[in-house]
């Protein structure tokens, strides 16, 4: 199943990305990256919605970045991204050089929520715009913290995607528990590699 998965995908890639993906799987427990399948299914996810403004929170060494970018190419999008470890984002800047230095992409540097604050505020003042899809990938214990910043920074239709549901389960029930309670938001529990929740956004809260 593996070895068909990277045949797969390996066709959407230049010889240069496969081989920087294949090297930072080898470290995906090191930095806790996706897996294949999910980084296939972001990067699906990303061009099915059209999606051009998209945030995610925690970087890490850039391997779902990748993915991300390499939608967003075809979507013509920019990539906003969140790294609380200056070291780990440096590996991933370079990752990006190499892989999609045509993409625009704002690495951020510091606390996700501290950061989304400020991006927050940036919305506010009209200085940037609201996303149309959110990658969340970071601290657990603050997914709903994320969530209450990212409720007011993301379009109609926009969507959120966040992993670790089924593996951090009770770390994460507070978010889960609010998005499925929450009439402005359709979502559902994936069983894809360690759990993954998409939610909808369906209308601004009133």
């Amino acid at each position: 199943m593996e070895d068909n998965i990277k045949k797969i995908n390996s066709k959407y890639f230049d010889e240069k990305t496969e081989e920087i993906l294949l090297s930072l799987e080898k470290t995906r427990s090191d930095f806790w990256n996706l897996d294949r399948e999910c980084a296939n299914f972001l990067n699906t996810l990303i061009k099915i919605n059209n999606s051009k403004n998209v945030l995610e929170i925690g970087t890490s060494n850039g391997y779902s970045g990748i993915w991300i970018l390499k939608a967003l190419k075809e979507t013509k999008g920019k990539l906003t991204t969140i790294e609380f470890w200056e070291k780990r984002q440096s590996v991933a800047r370079k990752n990006f050089a190499l892989c999609a230095s045509d993409v625009p992409c704002e690495p951020k540097i510091g606390s996700a929520v501290v950061v989304l604050e400020d991006i927050l505020e940036e919305i506010k003042k009209n200085k940037r715009e609201k996303f149309d899809f959110v990658f969340i990938d970071a601290n657990k214990k603050e997914y709903i913290e994320y969530f209450r910043l990212i409720d007011k920074m993301l379009v109609d239709g926009g969507v959120i995607l966040a992993d670790n549901i089924l593996s951090h389960y009770e770390k994460v029930k507070d978010y889960t528990e609010n998005l499925f309670n929450n009439s402005n938001y359709q979502s559902q529990i994936l069983e894809l590699g360690t759990g993954m929740m998409l939610s909808r956004k369906i209308k601004e809260a009133h």
